[in-house]
């Protein structure tokens, strides 16, 4: 008697046979990172190791203002004086009245100094750039009181003999070029774009030299102080450059969109 035929089940996944393909299966794609925002040129990025290189800067200034804390005839004195004696030797002829020209320097040293640096701040603030404006805020004003002051007092070195101009107590380091060094520092940042930006390095170069020669040609500091005044300058801005690099990023997206005033 014949078997009755049993029926057909289809076969469930486990059991049925792999099919081998003869072409391998494409790789998956590989990852793509999603695109960054685009970018205006300003303001500038702060260059790499920025802040390592402000806070030598600083410590070496405040080194040194220890150093006259503790002995007033430190090591570069002899410098200080035989630049001075050099000084003196050009100036033998001169009236003992500054010429226009170290007259107009001594201003943008002084008060003069600090409005440029406010008039800059209320422009950037015109146009939506507040982020731009604060960055000149504590690197060209804010810092002068809270940086320059400090360090005078812990120094307290007096100033050369028989100064040409009106001067206050402490000349180490020169007031007249860190607020050089920080304004040329905070214009190339937010105002020139990079092709202009060389040329403004160039001209903000000479400017601070001439800065330097002018505070020692008015027998108002000696050499070493206007050296001071110049790191302590570019070591304050530096920092303040990389710590506010965030939200100077974020305007220059922000520039590049169109939308400053969000």
């Amino acid at each position: 008697m014949p078997l009755p035929e049993r029926p057909h089940r289809p076969l469930s996944g486990a059991e049925r046979p792999a099919v081998f393909s003869s072409h391998p299966s494409p790789p998956p794609p590989a990852y793509v990172p999603p695109p960054h925002p685009p970018r205006h040129h300003l303001p500038a990025a702060p260059p790499r190791r920025a802040l390592a290189l402000g806070i030598g800067l600083l410590l070496l200034s405040l080194l040194f203002a220890l150093l006259l804390r503790w002995d007033r005839t430190p090591f570069f004195q002899g410098v200080d004086d035989r630049w001075a004696a050099a000084v003196d030797h050009s100036s033998a002829g001169a009236s003992g009245e500054p010429g226009g020209f170290l007259v107009v320097l001594d201003r943008l040293g002084g008060p003069l100094g600090m409005v440029l640096p406010l008039v800059l701040l209320g422009c950037l603030c015109v146009y939506g750039r507040w982020r731009s404006g604060l960055f000149v805020l504590l690197a060209a004003v804010v810092s002068n009181a809270l940086v320059v002051l400090p360090v005078k007092q812990l120094a307290d070195r007096p100033r050369p003999p028989h100064p040409w101009v009106l001067v206050n107590d402490g000349s180490y380091p020169s007031g007249q070029v860190f607020g050089a060094v920080t304004l040329v520092i905070v214009l190339a940042v937010v105002v020139f774009p990079p092709r202009a930006r060389r040329w403004w390095w160039a001209f903000g170069g000479a400017y601070v030299l001439a800065m330097m020669g002018s505070r020692t040609w008015l027998h108002a500091q000696w050499l070493s102080d206007t050296v001071a005044g110049a790191l302590l300058g570019a070591g304050t801005c530096l920092v303040l450059w990389r710590i506010l690099a965030p939200l100077l990023e974020t305007e220059a997206q922000r520039m590049a969109s169109n939308s400053l005033w969000l």
